[in-house]
């Protein structure tokens, strides 16, 4: 069931992203060469307790963490642990949090330290998928709309778009109807009205869009060994031009 969503939910929608952007800025302080990816989780539980809210990845479906941590070739789901991450890793931090009823989620690839080129260029192409994407949710629309614009900017840039994961619906659930794929054809799907708040989310890769499921049972690998990036906004669907819930203004006012 697809739910659109009140001007009042809207505004408890804008509080919980808020958190979240802040949570991954406080992340961003912290990633460098020697830390580990279980210590950048309880930071940001920890700053999210703090501030009135819940992790919202913590626990669900049995996920066992705060944050996302995916590094290199892990796509997604990637769960912390006592890695520390080294000169070089690419390293995306999706986060999740419920605060006043109401659930937030975004996500953000970092770099540690220096990248080879290659690996720039596909965490620029991603970023500007994502907003390509966005720029697509608008009254009138359709899904398809969202999904080609980013697909198109994909294959003009030579990465690969990851099928199998894609974006959703999000208010009082975490994951709602409808799913937003990061492909599509325009005209086609869910014709979007105003009020409809989706979390799109690009994942790219370097290298083929084939991808596994690590024996951890939770994060999600490309086949081929190479880098991956994913970038995310909470979006409300409006007249004209969307409206975007979530931001990276604490990240990129920092690095």
């Amino acid at each position: 069931m697809i739910f659109h969503k009140t001007e009042e939910e809207i505004e408890r929608l804008e509080m919980s992203n808020l958190l979240v952007a802040k949570t991954l800025g406080v992340i961003s302080k912290e990633i460098a060469p020697g830390i580990s990816t279980l210590r950048l989780d309880k930071i940001a539980e920890e700053y999210i307790r703090d501030n009135g809210g819940k992790p919202g990845f913590l626990g669900y479906d049995g996920f066992p963490n705060t944050l996302c941590v995916s590094i290199n070739s892990q796509v997604v789901h990637g769960i912390p642990s006592s890695y520390e991450l080294k000169e070089g890793d690419v390293v995306s931090c999706d986060c999740g949090v419920l605060l006043n009823g109401f659930y937030g989620d975004s996500a953000y690839t970092f770099t540690v330290g220096a990248v080879t080129p290659d690996v720039q260029q596909l965490l620029k192409v991603t970023k500007e998928a994502l907003y390509k994407g966005v720029e697509q949710a608008i009254e009138g629309n359709h899904l398809g709309d969202i999904g080609f614009a980013i697909q198109k900017h994909a294959e003009q840039n030579s990465v690969s778009v990851v099928r199998e994961m894609v974006g959703h619906g999000i208010g009082k659930n975490l994951h709602e109807d409808p799913q937003v794929p990061n492909y599509g054809k325009k005209g086609r799907g869910l014709k979007l009205r105003e009020g409809l708040v989706v979390a799109i989310e690009p994942m790219f890769n370097l290298g083929k869009r084939d991808i596994y499921q690590d024996s951890d049972g939770w994060a999600i690998v490309t086949a081929d060994g190479k880098p991956s990036a994913h970038f995310e906004h909470t979006v409300v669907v409006r007249k004209g031009k969307a409206q975007i819930l979530s931001s990276f203004e604490f990240i990129e006012d920092i690095n």
